[in-house]
């Protein structure tokens, strides 16, 4: 009997599988997924942000927080839909979906040194103000 070679996985694929976080609409902080995606840019250097619906403003605050404090620039946003079944009518309904793909700054690994965690912590909170009027902002506009 011949032997049969392993199926072999794509790297890109699992690096992918394995840097994106996933943000639901619930409960959890939003600080708890800038933390988050930090770890993730320090063991990958870049983390892919994935939202559906409602959760899609808390991925934009979220990378526009990485952002603005120095830690993350954009690679790429890819928006879509996705069919999902409603479970209450029970008929298909379309959901926007984005993913955004962030890398490390050139910054990235001086700012997370103990020293300025911090001056940090300030930094970020201080994007996530700007962040919020910026938001606030352009709703009133609407």
């Amino acid at each position: 009997m011949a032997p049969v070679a392993a199926p072999t996985t794509n790297n890109n694929e699992a690096q992918k599988k394995s840097n994106r976080i996933q943000v639901s609409n619930t409960k959890k902080p939003l600080f708890f997924y800038v933390n988050l995606a930090k770890r993730y840019m320090q063991q990958h250097n870049e983390v892919e942000l994935s939202a559906l619906g409602m959760a899609i403003t808390t991925v934009v605050t979220v990378a526009e927080i990485l952002k603005n404090s120095g830690f993350a620039t954009e690679k790429k946003v890819l928006t879509s839909t996705v069919g999902m079944k409603d479970e209450a009518k029970g008929r298909m309904v379309q959901k926007a979906r984005i993913e955004i793909m962030l890398t490390k700054s050139e910054k990235f690994d001086k700012l997370m040194t103990p020293n300025n965690n911090n001056s940090d912590r300030a930094v970020v909170q201080d994007a996530a103000a700007t962040t919020k009027n910026t938001t606030i902002a352009n709703d009133n506009k609407e």
